[in-house]
């Protein structure tokens, strides 16, 4: 069967998996509490659909992720034991984990896995050879293996061992479940889609965002701009905003793209007025308009007035992607405008609505809305990427 990828790529249900050694990537990059139990199991619960597809076919499963920044050294801070027991827990079947990513004790485990079993190699970044995607290293992990297949959309964007190096020297690759669905939902918005089209961007820097606000200046009809990086453009534009946060050094390039903005026919939506307090500690906030923000004010959420005028564009779209929150969303005092935008894009039935990924994603599940949008993108980074049509590390090495 095909399954339509783009560029040739294979889905794992096309691939020949029975009885043999299948190294699966997936981004376990979990939170942890103090006493080491995984505290939110979603990328782990992602994966299930894979693996359970292989482990029914009878494919020898070796896991292989990052966890953390141990920055190439050996760290039990950093081990996957907790989520190797948490993976357990969940697929309802034993998990070995290797005591190292390669060496004698890895290849071990891997040779004692048998058909239907999963073993797990330790933090893949225990060495340096994964994040510098060294050759060796790479080579070591494919000899690990028959086929590769890559479920860790997240880390897409990341040229590393695992992702990238290692995939040229395994005949068989493909995606798992989740990588061939962020592929195919992610592809629709590079393609011709229904309008209105409509970006929402917020977060906190202007610098993490502008090459994305760039490449959809190309795309869309509109653009929503929330959350801090909304006070630089506001700055831009002559308004005075006390003791927000504005990267002052950024109002040229934010100029710049409202002019090209203009130029383009592209309508950008700007708040009209906010809520503010005297810091992010703050118990008690008002609303001011961005003509009347005080010298001693922070602005940390979206406005009333501003959560109508958003709510309205969203809702009138045809096609929504989402990345960043409109304000401090993880305080309940400034988090009506991210939580206004989560439900105006589950309203909006008619619409492909897209999330991207990160603190959105995490906003979206924080409203109990995942399941009233077309997609959830389980990678901040790379689906802000993929959306400025730029060709990810990890997706290039499994064409062909």
């Amino acid at each position: 069967m095909s399954n339509g990828l783009p560029g040739g790529i294979k889905h794992v249900s096309e691939l020949a998996v029975e009885g043999r050694r299948v190294f699966v990537r997936v981004d376990y990059n979990v939170p942890l509490s103090k006493d080491k139990r995984v505290t939110d199991d979603a990328r782990i619960a992602a994966t299930l659909p894979t693996l359970k597809h292989l482990l029914d076919r009878g494919a020898r499963v070796i896991l292989g992720s990052h966890f953390g920044r141990p920055d190439g050294k050996v760290n039990p801070q950093y081990s996957m034991e907790p989520i190797a027991a948490r993976l357990a827990d969940l697929l309802k079947v034993d998990v070995t984990l290797a005591d190292e990513p390669v060496g004698d004790g890895a290849r071990k485990v891997v040779n004692d896995v048998r058909d239907g079993h999963v073993a797990m190699l330790e933090n893949l970044r225990f060495d340096p050879g994964e994040e510098a995607n060294d050759e060796t290293f790479a080579r070591t992990l494919a000899s690990y293996c028959d086929v590769y297949v890559n479920d860790a959309f997240g880390t897409a964007h990341r040229a590393h061992a695992s992702t990238a190096g290692m995939v040229k020297f395994v005949a068989e690759k493909g995606a798992g479940f989740v990588m061939a669905k962020e592929i195919e939902v992610l592809s629709r918005l590079l393609g011709n889609v229904d309008r209105p089209y409509l970006a929402v961007v917020g977060g906190a820097k202007v610098s993490d965002k502008i090459e994305v606000l760039d490449a959809l200046l190309e795309r869309v009809n509109a653009i929503v701009i929330g959350g801090a990086i909304a006070n630089t453009f506001l700055e831009a534009n002559g308004k005075q905003l006390g003791k927000s946060r504005v990267e002052r050094e950024k109002l040229p390039v934010a100029r710049n793209f409202l002019r090209k903005a203009v130029e383009r026919g592209v309508v950008v939506h700007l708040p009209t007025d906010v809520v503010v307090a005297t810091g992010l500690e703050a118990t008690e906030a008002s609303v001011a308009s961005v003509d009347g923000i005080g010298a001693e004010q922070m602005a940390l959420d979206i406005g009333p007035q501003t959560i109508t005028a958003f709510a309205d564009v969203v809702t009138q779209a045809r096609t929504v992607f989402w990345n960043g929150p409109m304000g401090v969303f993880e305080k309940p005092l400034f988090e009506k405008g991210t939580m206004a935008i989560a439900r105006a894009m589950a309203a909006n039935k008619m619409a492909l609505t897209v999330v991207g990924g990160g603190d959105s994603a995490a906003a979206i599940a924080q409203a109990g809305l995942v399941a009233s949008v077309t997609h959830v993108s389980t990678g901040g980074g790379a689906s802000l990427e993929f959306v400025q049509g730029i060709d990810l590390s990890g997706i290039a090495a499994l064409r062909g």
